[in-house]
């Protein structure tokens, strides 16, 4: 009997508080993830560079994390080729226009403002894990960018 594959899901946040509530959020998503976690940019690009390949199958990305911001995180992995497929999803705390338009400009997937609940959070995280990532390889509309839950 197979055993289901595993999906493997980065999360690079800086808040420890925001990690373990991802973490726990993520373990109650019913479908077999392998979550590896980063306290800030420069961490995330160097288990990057180290782990790929295999790619994981998405990367969750705070825009606001010291050493390395999300901003620049986006631009390293859109430009490593290695990397530039992996879909990325900005996960954050801002709901700045602009940082919205930048990601989008940048090759960011899809732009979530964190929830305010555990529910909410648990229900995002489901829509992205159950996304078919091959067939929405293309860019999105810019209207479909952010992802509600």
């Amino acid at each position: 009997m197979n055993t289901p594959l595993k999906k493997s899901v980065f999360l690079a946040e800086d808040d420890e508080d925001d990690r373990m509530i991802f973490e726990d959020a993520l373990k109650e998503v019913q479908l077999s993830t392998k979550l590896t976690t980063a306290k800030n940019g420069q961490q995330l690009m160097q288990i990057l560079h180290d782990t790929v390949p295999p790619p994981p199958d998405v990367i969750f990305l705070d825009l606001n994390m010291p050493r390395k911001n999300g901003f620049e995180c986006l631009e390293e992995i859109k430009r490593t080729q290695k990397l530039k497929d992996i879909p990325v999803v900005i996960f954050s705390t801002s709901f700045q226009e602009e940082d919205i338009k930048l990601t989008y400009e940048r090759g960011a997937n899809f732009y979530i403002c964190k929830p305010g609940t555990f529910h909410l959070l648990k229900r995002v995280i489901e829509k992205v894990l159950f996304t078919n990532w091959k067939e929405n390889i293309h860019k999105i509309p810019m209207d479909e960018y952010i992802l509600k839950p």
